[in-house]
């Protein structure tokens, strides 16, 4: 099951707010939560936030329990720029960006260790346990010196 929030409009630039998401990507809810709370970037507050109604959403919708989900996917992409103008030297203007960003972020539930494997994830066990299975022969008639 995947669970969906998403913050837009966020006056921060997406290269900033980019530099906060990278550290949390593919980790669990509970500890990137932590993560965030701790973290000295402005970015931090807004996605700690966003993934916090991501939890709220799937536990509210969907009965998950917030220990197993881990964060799937997160994503910035950028916003609608506003364009502003300072006033330079010799009758000139200089432009400034007022960035912004989208963030989205998708839940999802952790699958158990006790869960049964398919595909191609069993036949690589199988084969790992047949090799580790194997042991050289020991020589006969050849003393250890």
């Amino acid at each position: 099951m995947e669970v969906t929030a998403k913050a837009k409009f966020i006056r921060m630039s997406p290269r900033k707010v980019r530099l906060v998401v990278d550290l949390i990507r593919g980790m669990d809810v509970v500890p990137a939560m932590a993560q965030l709370k701790f973290m000295h970037k402005s970015a931090a507050r807004p996605v700690m936030k966003l993934v916090a109604s991501a939890m709220a959403n799937a536990e509210h919708n969907f009965k998950l329990p917030s220990g197993a989900l881990y964060i799937k996917a997160i994503t910035v992409d950028g916003g609608p720029v506003l364009k502003r103008w300072r006033a330079r030297a010799f009758g000139r203007a200089a432009g400034i960006h007022k960035r912004s960003s989208h963030i989205s972020v998708v839940l999802s539930e952790r699958k158990l260790e006790g869960a049964p494997k398919t595909g191609l994830a069993e036949a690589v066990v199988k084969t790992v346990k047949k090799a580790a299975a194997k042991k050289p022969a020991a020589k006969k008639g050849v003393k250890n010196a």
